[in-house]
């Protein structure tokens, strides 16, 4: 089964084409970044443009790529929710268009099921049931895989998510962005214990996150060295923010692969390429004896590949969208598409 699936809830324009799920025949990427750098952080209104005037063609490319007529198609998958709402509505739009066009079914997709879909891309014996930590810019979550489209969340943040907490203290290191990938690269050159750092726990909900406060003791640190006139270990700072991170995601993992008598452990997102996380993990699985799956860096952020994939299995489980499909800025992984 051959389906084009689109990708545009940020500021990625990215489609991709697959053959019945996990074999990738094209995946294309236009990035922003270069242009949202220059404000420190995404624009939505300026994403929304770029993903105007990038969709064609690069769902042009990822149909050239993968040698594949438009008419050969399947059917047509698309990120509904969730994301930046205007970003979203310029790909659904161009999905329900494309697919009426075609005459093809149209196959509404959850963007955070997409990042969970990446590793049956990586992992092709990889099958549910296992638990996953989604780590991305927006989501920080704990998820009971029951099956390829019925999934529990068993934690999540309080406040910022992971992603953010990187983007925000990337950016009072004035390192620049996207931060995340600067982060990891300064904080490898520093000492992890060189700045004390909270590591937060939600009071009854052991398996909930909240980096707020761990944002906010990376900010403290930095002005008051710059009022005091103090020099700053940036090196130290980002090892040590890094080291909290793994600390506060970790832990939480394992303990839900242990409530859930999971054997397997996957992790998606964008936070997921963090060398910190992923050292911390393969040390703790190998430990405890679980089957950890950490997707290449190629995965881990927005792409249209891990859209087709998931949209192959939301199509068996009997997902359709027409006419009526609208973007959701937020929606909760657990709930499938309903009109």
């Amino acid at each position: 089964m051959l389906i084009l699936a689109i990708e545009s809830s940020c500021d990625e324009t990215a489609a991709a084409v697959s053959l019945d799920g996990r074999t990738i025949l094209s995946n294309v990427v236009l990035s922003q970044a270069d242009m949202h750098a220059v404000f420190g952080g995404i624009v939505p209104e300026i994403a929304s443009r770029k993903h105007i005037e990038g969709i064609c063609g690069v769902v042009s490319e990822a149909l050239r790529i993968a040698g594949v007529d438009q008419h050969d198609l399947d059917a047509v998958g698309v990120t509904y929710a969730p994301g930046l709402i205007g970003a979203l509505l310029v790909g659904v739009n161009f999905a329900k268009s494309y697919a009426l066009a075609l005459n093809k079914p149209l196959i509404p997709v959850h963007h955070m099921r997409g990042h969970i879909a990446a590793n049956y891309i990586a992992f092709p014996e990889l099958e549910p049931p296992f638990c996953c930590l989604l780590v991305s810019g927006g989501h920080t979550l704990l998820v009971d895989v029951r099956g390829y489209t019925d999934l529990r969340v068993l934690g999540t943040t309080r406040d910022d998510a992971a992603g953010e907490a990187f983007d925000k203290a990337a950016r009072v290191l004035g390192l620049p962005y996207p931060g995340g990938s600067e982060l990891d690269r300064l904080a490898r050159m520093g000492d992890p214990h060189a700045y004390k750092l909270p590591r937060a726990i939600v009071d009854g909900a052991p398996l909930d996150f909240s980096f707020s406060g761990l944002k906010t003791a990376v900010r403290n640190i930095v002005h008051n060295a710059q009022q005091r006139g103090v020099k700053l270990d940036r090196a130290g700072l980002a090892s040590s923010f890094c080291q909290a991170v793994a600390d506060t995601l970790v832990p939480r993992a394992m303990e839900a692969a242990r409530l859930t008598h999971a054997t397997k452990l996957a992790v998606a997102g964008g936070v997921a390429a963090n060398s910190f996380l992923r050292s911390r993990l393969t040390k703790e699985c190998a430990d405890a004896g679980l089957s950890l799956y950490l997707p290449p860096l190629s995965l881990c952020g927005d792409n249209g590949a891990m859209i087709a994939c998931q949209a192959y299995f939301e199509y068996l489980a009997g997902e359709r969208a027409g006419s009526g499909l609208n973007a959701r800025a937020t929606l909760s992984i657990e709930h499938g598409y309903t009109l």
